[in-house]
Parts: C-alpha cells; sequence; structure tokens
C-alpha cells in the first residue's frame, strides 16, 4: 500500500504537464477552430446594420421512420432567428427574428411553428406521395421574399400509420 502514493504522485504530475502542454500558447500550435460568431452567428445584443437576406436550408426527409409515417424533415436558417416572437414591433428588431408557415399537401390551413429545434415532425402520415412547403416568415407572419422550400417524399405503401413515436 506504500507504494500507491508516490504512483499516485507521479500520474497526477504526468496528467498535469500533459493538459499544461496542450493549452500552451506555443507559435507552432494548430489555428484556432472557428469563432463562436462564425458558427452560430451574431450577438443578439448588437444591432446589425444592412443585414444580410435570410437564408433557408431544408434536406430530404430523414427514411429511418418513413415506412412508419413519420416525416422528419431537418432544416437550418441564416440570417435570422427562430424564436416565438410575434408582432409588428418586432420587425425592427435586429438581428432579425421569424419563424415557419409549414403547408402539407395544398391543404388550405398550415400551421406555424417557432421552435428552433432544427427538426420539422409530422406523425401518423399515410402512404402513398407527398409535398411540405416550409415557408420561413418575419414576425407579422409575412414570407420572406423567395425563402421558402417544398420537400416531396412518399410514403411506402403498406405503411402502417401511427399517431405515436
Amino acid at each position: 500500500m506504500k507504494r500507491i502514493g508516490p504512483l499516485l504522485l507521479v500520474a497526477t504530475v504526468a496528467g498535469a504537464a500533459g493538459a499544461w502542454a496542450q493549452t500552451s500558447t506555443r507559435a507552432d500550435a494548430e489555428p484556432a477552430s472557428r469563432s463562436a460568431k462564425e458558427v452560430r452567428g451574431a450577438t443578439p445584443y448588437l444591432e446589425i446594420k444592412d443585414e444580410p437576406p435570410p437564408r433557408l436550408i431544408v434536406d430530404p426527409p430523414l427514411t429511418n421512420l418513413l415506412a412508419q409515417g413519420i416525416v422528419w424533415i431537418q432544416w437550418r436558417v441564416e440570417n435570422v432567428r427562430i424564436v416565438p416572437v410575434f408582432g409588428k414591433s418586432a420587425l425592427d428588431v435586429s438581428p432579425r427574428v421569424g419563424h415557419f408557415h409549414i403547408h402539407m399537401d395544398d391543404v388550405p390551413w398550415f400551421w406555424p411553428d417557432a421552435s428552433d429545434l432544427n427538426t420539422i415532425d409530422l406523425g401518423g402520415v399515410p402512404p402513398g406521395p407527398h409535398k411540405v412547403r416550409i415557408e420561413l416568415v418575419n414576425a407579422a407572419h409575412e414570407p420572406f421574399p423567395g425563402v421558402s422550400k417544398t420537400v416531396t417524399f412518399t410514403v411506402p405503401k403498406g405503411t402502417v400509420s401511427s399517431h405515436s413515436h
């Protein structure tokens, strides 16, 4: 048991030295990873002058649960924050805010989605061809010009449509 103390001390010193070496600012160290602003966008604390137009990027539906009538469509936006903020006065917020209007199969109604979960989740979709139009809108429910995407997919025949997942 007396040998464990010196071994533990050596291991602790070696670990601390290794950690220090990894965090040192040597001239030959690799460049830092991308900044928080590059990854997450502008801070909400400063107004953005001449904001670039918003962009919507939508992936095809994930296929792993499509045969069960469950449709997951991943998305991301640029130059707009998806938040549950509504009304004309929110049009002056910078960085700009918005949400989605989601339309399915040309029905006359839509549902708004102000969650920032990055995935649209549909359950109980019956077999057959479908289309979902994702429209990016401002806080006053007005579409950003030209910023909508339509995704088409087919739920296979023989699908057991379930309302729980």
